[in-house]
């Protein structure tokens, strides 16, 4: 799916304004992040805000392109959480956006249960 994404995001952005793609893949983990065991993971999130982020965050300055998938459903360990890629002109605009747009994911639209 990245492949694919960066494919799309060299194709239809325009020259000058792509010199940068960041690439995100969350994966379900072991071990929590407080050290506990995990054994699955059940996840939601909320579609209609996930939009609206995505939307802002294509305003801000420098950003060429945004792409989002978020596993919905029972996940395993091993299994892919989300995929997020940010695309745009400088380090400088990216980089920023990328983290706060998982931050964003993580904190406020996403729903996690772990198991």
């Amino acid at each position: 799916m990245i492949d694919q994404w960066i494919n799309e995001i060299k194709k239809e952005s325009p020259a000058d304004m792509l010199g940068m793609i960041l690439a995100h893949n969350g994966i379900v983990r072991a071990t929590a992040k407080d050290g506990g065991k995990v054994q699955a993971m059940n996840l939601s999130y909320d579609k209609a805000k996930l939009a609206d982020a995505v939307r802002e965050f294509k305003k801000r300055e420098g950003i060429a392109d945004i792409k989002v998938w978020i596993n919905e459903g029972h996940l395993e360990i091993g299994d892919d959480i989300m995929n997020v890629c940010v695309a745009g002109r400088f380090r400088t605009d990216v980089l920023p956006v990328f983290q706060e747009l998982i931050s964003m994911i993580k904190n406020e639209i996403v729903k996690e249960e772990e198991i």
